[in-house]
């Protein structure tokens, strides 16, 4: 055991070339310039930006294409989800008393229901022109005056804004009792 340990084995071997081996002083001089400058050649560094370029568009291209796809699947598992849920609400409310199910209503309905609510605020929303009212239109130009002439003591205007604020109560109350 221990005799194997201590012999020195030399497992070198030496091969003799019988032939001599000469190369060309094209590639001589090649490998002297290669090794004196490790930097490529410009037309081999194009050529491996190009193809790192190329390796980076394909993978970003394969990378959007991917995001669309998953974007896809969120946009229809929601879609999908959102209309089990309509379906779920609306087999609710027909299970219960029939009051209840004109509670729960789709999105289409819903829109509908919307346009018409608009309408009607349309309708009542019809802006008037302060030449319609004078009695308006003169104390707020009295408040807007006063202020203007009291630039330092705003607070002298008192009775000109209570004018105003009784004038545009006036207003309403018309056009309350037009809304009856």
């Amino acid at each position: 055991m221990g005799a194997s340990q201590s012999r020195a084995d030399s497992d070198d071997k030496v091969f003799r070339n019988e032939v001599p081996i000469s190369f060309s002083q094209d590639v001589v001089n090649q490998l002297s310039d290669r090794a004196e400058s490790p930097e490529t050649s410009p037309e081999r560094q194009s050529v491996l930006d190009a193809h790192i370029r190329d390796r980076i568009q394909g993978e970003l291209q394969r990378l959007r294409q991917e995001e669309e796809h998953v974007r896809e699947a969120i946009e229809h598992a929601l879609e999908k989800e959102n209309l089990d849920r309509e379906r779920s609400m609306a087999g609710d409310a027909s299970g219960s008393d029939e009051a209840a199910a004109g509670d729960v209503k789709s999105s289409a309905a819903l829109q509908g229901d919307l346009e018409e609510i608009r309408g009607k605020i349309e309708k009542y929303q019809v802006r008037k022109d302060l030449e319609e009212y004078p009695e308006v239109r003169a104390h707020g130009e009295a408040v807007v005056d006063c202020y203007r002439n009291n630039k330092t003591t705003p607070l002298d205007c008192w009775r000109e804004v209570e004018g105003f604020k009784v004038a545009v109560g006036q207003l309403e109350q018309q056009y309350f009792k037009s809304l009856q």
